[in-house]
């Protein structure tokens, strides 16, 4: 089983491949050979301000021809001669050319056949042109990283069960990237320097007077964007997606985090952080923690879960009048505390 490498001083901690802060990289070695398996495989210890973590188990997904032995090999004979420098390190950030985001455009993927079930044609639409969403051949979702200056920054590609609209995990993960791909082709340089942003970022400048509010995942983001349309919905992309550095595109503005169940402590710790730093003026809803029950905590639901389950119930319930929209009065009848989804749901400031 391969390990983190134990500190021992300074000399066991290197620069971070993803943020480029020295000393901060802890690597994992290889069990066999207490080799180190590759100069970017590990974790940074900057948790809260760059979050990197790539493990034995994406890296040899990511390269399929390279055997542990061979890269347990490669790396004993090159590891000790070579710097540990991340790619390009305070140089440009690497983009892709935005040609990648118009082929890809398409539905026909597993995610958006589950968003069939519970959305409009027309929310789907509007959906789709917002945050260019993209698909594979083997109908895999592109939820595509653009910028606030149009840069095309990566793509995460996952596959989803069309039924359920869960995520599918197989032995080498749930998760690919568009730059990896292009990698791997000789499209990009090895040394392509990614830095990840909000998935939905380049809305910003579309609408320059919306409040923010910021999920963990994409596909939160996606199907809270279609009921709550007076929001700009972004993704941080995961637990440690969430950073000063990617905040600092939102200076200026109303910023609302919605943090999974389970995530609101670490989130809260970030809001502060990001609230010192004086990016913006931070908010953070108490929503999930307050009303979820010990199996939504179990399974570690989302905002997303809370609406496909009240698009669901709409169906067999019978429409009630009233001044609301009828996705609200589900809501708001199955639980009288929802009502504050009117009121910018339960929000508190940091």
């Amino acid at each position: 089983m391969n390990y983190l490498q134990p500190y021992k001083g300074k000399h066991t901690r290197h620069d971070c491949p993803s943020c480029g802060q020295k000393q901060s990289f802890t690597l994992y070695l290889d069990s066999n050979t207490n080799n180190p398996i590759h100069r970017t495989v590990g974790k940074c210890n900057r948790e809260s301000k760059c979050g990197y973590h790539y493990t034995p188990k994406q890296y040899f997904s990511d390269n399929p021809s390279l055997s542990r032995t061979d890269a347990a090999c490669h790396v004993s004979k090159t590891f000790h001669s070579a710097t540990l420098k991340p790619p390009l390190a305070g140089g440009l950030v690497g983009s892709i050319p935005f040609s990648f985001v118009e082929n890809s455009a398409s539905y026909r993927s597993n995610f958006v056949r589950f968003l069939c079930e519970i959305l409009t044609d027309e929310q789907i639409n509007s959906m789709g042109e917002n945050y260019a969403l993209g698909a594979t051949k083997n109908k895999e979702v592109i939820f595509w990283q653009i910028d606030i200056h149009g840069k095309v920054r990566t793509g995460k590609i996952m596959q989803y069960n069309p039924e359920t609209g869960r995520r599918l995990k197989h032995e080498s993960g749930a998760i690919d990237w568009v730059h990896n791909k292009l990698k791997k082709s000789g499209t990009l340089p090895e040394d392509f320097n990614l830095q990840q942003c909000f998935f939905g970022e380049h809305l910003l400048k579309l609408y320059p007077d919306k409040t923010v509010a910021i999920v963990e995942s994409e596909k939160s983001a996606l199907i809270a964007s279609a009921v709550f349309l007076d929001l700009i919905w972004l993704a941080a992309g995961n637990l440690n997606g969430l950073s000063v550095e990617k905040c600092h595109v939102l200076k200026g503005r109303i910023v609302m985090l919605y943090p999974d169940l389970g995530a609101f402590e670490k989130w809260s710790l970030k809001a502060i952080e990001i609230q010192k730093q004086n990016v913006c003026k931070v908010t953070i809803s108490t929503l999930l923690e307050n009303e979820a029950t010990t199996s939504d905590r179990l399974n570690g639901l989302d905002i997303a879960d809370y609406i496909i389950a009240e698009i669901k119930l709409k169906r067999t319930t019978p429409r009630v009048q009233s001044l609301f929209s009828p996705t609200l009065q589900l809501m708001i009848k199955r639980n009288k505390v929802l009502l504050t989804l009117i009121n910018q749901l339960q929000l508190i400031e940091m």
